[in-house]
This record gives structure tokens, C-alpha cells and sequence, in this order.
């Protein structure tokens, strides 16, 4: 009998600390060369909002880390599919700069994000394997594709996958490009099901693009000149971004939609990386463009509005949420067919074709 590669339970982390739009107001943003904007924070914030379509972003409390975040999901995801966490056969954990406390921007990975989360559920089972995944914002999707092939080949039967990140711990005060990030964490267990009917995941695709793309998201010094620490900060060249993503993503959504056997009339839904508000509505469009057909509506769930951009955690928790009515007017149904689709730092772009 045929096996399917099954989500049975998902679970996210919204940390509660709310950071609006006006909590910004008095940050001093600076251009690259550390000269000063020609226009004041109100302005700023007022462009911004109307291009991202973030409103405010959730931050983890100083005493919490990614590894915590994505303890909690995984706990959610856990019971939701009513699982023994010992039979896991892998645990993936994808993240970009691991554990960072509050009061640093060090990267902390040894132990593995992977294996602190194995830790923290008190799994005894050394034949459950946890490792990273590094692999920019499209990382919990790559880890999915991964847990995929896994189960194909007959290496395991159920696997957690998380994405979890604190970008808001990395990024420089003085650059505008920090009211993007948030932080939170989304958790899936992915099983081997052997049945009659297909579902579950259908198709998939991945491209790398490193020629001239790798830096398009890199560390750098502070904006400010007077910052004289060593310090680096996420940084990233947005017009370039933007133009990767709108030149590539549908491609690779078209790419892996093509492998499968359905029309494009029964596509339901496409849970995008909350990367920014014009950028996916671009995308989407360009995606139904391609075959010709409109955009339908209620196509694309969002939750950049209230949660901002938590690179890897944005599509599992988008998907967590609306699963479960918190998303409003979003939906899905047994025997929809969506897509999961994420662009980021490498350059990176992924997308799975999946049958709920």
C-alpha cells in the first residue's frame, strides 16, 4: 500500500510582548552611510506600514530563547497529533541565529537548537535523531521537504519540525529595516501513513540562487558611526530582494505545482512567508498569472499585520493558525489542496504541494 507523508499536528508560539508601530517613533533611523532621513519617524512609520502591511510584531520576554519558543510549538504540535514523543524518529529544528539572549546578538548553537529541544521534552530515545537546519527564511519548509524524503526512503515513520527565530535580537536600532522582524516559533509532526487514497504532500521544489544573490541578506556594522562596538547586525538590500522574489518565487511554485496531476481551479490556499504585504500579493499574482488565470480571493492568509516577520516560523505558524479558526475568514477543509511557498537569505526558494 502506498505511503503518504501526513501532517497530524501543529502547534505555534505568539510570544506576548506587542511592539507597535509607535513604540518606534523615537528610534533614531539612519541611512547606510550613517547620514540622517530627510523626513520624520511619523513618515517613516506611515511608508512603511503602507508598503509591509505590519500594524505591530510580537518579541519574546528576556527570559526566553528560539530553542524555548520552539519547545513550546513543539509541545502543541505534540498533542495535537496525539503522539509518543519517544517514537520520534527526528527532530529538525530550523533558525538562522540560534539561541540569543537579551542582552547579546552572539549566536548560540552547540548545543543545537535541535538537541536542546529534544532535551527540554525529556526524550530518552537515542534513535531519535535532532539536528539544525540553516537555511534562511525558507528553512522550515526546506526541513518539511526533508522529514519528505525521510519517510519515502523508509528512514522514519514521524518527525517534528520547527521553525523557530528572535530576529528582533540581531537587528540594528538605527536601520529601518528592523521594524520588519518579530519573533515566534511553529511546530509540525509530519507521519508515515500507509492508505489506499493520495494526500499529503503531492510535490515539491527547491532552487539556490548565489552568484550574485548570496548577500542579498548579510551581517554588517551598525548605521550608526557612533557605534564603535564590532558588533554585526542582520542586514539586507530590500529593492534586490523584492525583484529575486517577484522574478522567482512563482517560478518555483509553478515548478512544483506542475509535478502534480491537479488544476490550478483547486488550489485553495498558499500560506507564504510573511515577508512583507505588497511583496506576497505581488507573488501570488504573478503565480495565477502564469497560468493564465485571475487571482482567486482569500487565496493568501496573512499575519504579518499583527505578528510581523519571524523568518521561519512565519508559514507553520500562519498554517497553525488558521487550522485552528484564529485567522479571520480563513479556512481549510479535508481534500483541499494548498501550497506552502518561502523566499530568504542564501538566496533560498522552496514550495510544497500538499493534499489536506
Amino acid at each position: 500500500m502506498p505511503i503518504n507523508t501526513v501532517i497530524t499536528g501543529t502547534g505555534s508560539y505568539v510570544p506576548s510582548i506587542v511592539k507597535k508601530n509607535s513604540d518606534f517613533l523615537k528610534n533614531e533611523f539612519l541611512n547606510e552611510d550613517g547620514s540622517p532621513f530627510g523626513y520624520d519617524n511619523e513618515t517613516i512609520i506611515e511608508k512603511f506600514q503602507a508598503i509591509t502591511g505590519i500594524q505591530e510584531r510580537r518579541y519574546a520576554k528576556v527570559n526566553m530563547n528560539s530553542s524555548d519558543l520552539g519547545y513550546y510549538a513543539a509541545i502543541e504540535a505534540i498533542k495535537d497529533a496525539g503522539i509518543d514523543k519517544e517514537e520520534l524518529d527526528y527532530i529538525i529544528v530550523a533558525h538562522n541565529f540560534g539561541d540569543v539572549s537579551s542582552d547579546s546578538n552572539q549566536t548560540d548553537v552547540i548545543p543545537t537548537l535541535a538537541a536542546r529541544v529534544k532535551h527540554r521534552l525529556e526524550i530518552k530515545n537515542p534513535s531519535c535523531v535532532a539536528y539544525d537546519i540553516l537555511f534562511g527564511c525558507p528553512g522550515w519548509i526546506e526541513g518539511m521537504i526533508q522529514a519528505h524524503a525521510f519517510i519515502k526512503a523508509g528512514m522514519a515513520k514521524k518527525v517534528l519540525v520547527i521553525g523557530s527565530e528572535t530576529l528582533s535580537r540581531v537587528v540594528d536600532p538605527s536601520d529601518r529595516d528592523s521594524m520588519i522582524y518579530a519573533d515566534g516559533a511553529g511546530a509540525t509532526i509530519v507521519e508515515a501513513k500507509e492508505e489506499s487514497y493520495k494526500r499529503g504532500f503531492l510535490s515539491n521544489a527547491t532552487r539556490s540562487d548565489t552568484l550574485d544573490e548570496a548577500y542579498f541578506l548579510h551581517m554588517k556594522k551598525s548605521f550608526n558611526k557612533n557605534n564603535q562596538s564590532d558588533t554585526k547586525y542582520m542586514k539586507m538590500y530590500g529593492r534586490k530582494i523584492y525583484e529575486y522574489a517577484l522574478n522567482t518565487v512563482p517560478v518555483a511554485m509553478k515548478a512544483a505545482f506542475d509535478k502534480t496531476a491537479v488544476n490550478i481551479d483547486h488550489l485553495e490556499k498558499v500560506f507564504i512567508h510573511q515577508a512583507n504585504e505588497k511583496m506576497d500579493e505581488a507573488i501570488i499574482k504573478r503565480f495565477f498569472r502564469l497560468y493564465k488565470v485571475p487571482t482567486p480571493q482569500r487565496v493568501m492568509p496573512m499575519s504579518i499585520h499583527l505578528l510581523g516577520n519571524s523568518s521561519v516560523a512565519t508559514v507553520p505558524t500562519l498554517y497553525d493558525l488558521v487550522l485552528k479558526g484564529k485567522i479571520p475568514n480563513q479556512k481549510v477543509s479535508k481534500d483541499d489542496i494548498i501550497l506552502f511557498a518561502s523566499v530568504g537569505a542564501g538566496m533560498n526558494v522552496n514550495a510544497i504541494v500538499y493534499k489536506i
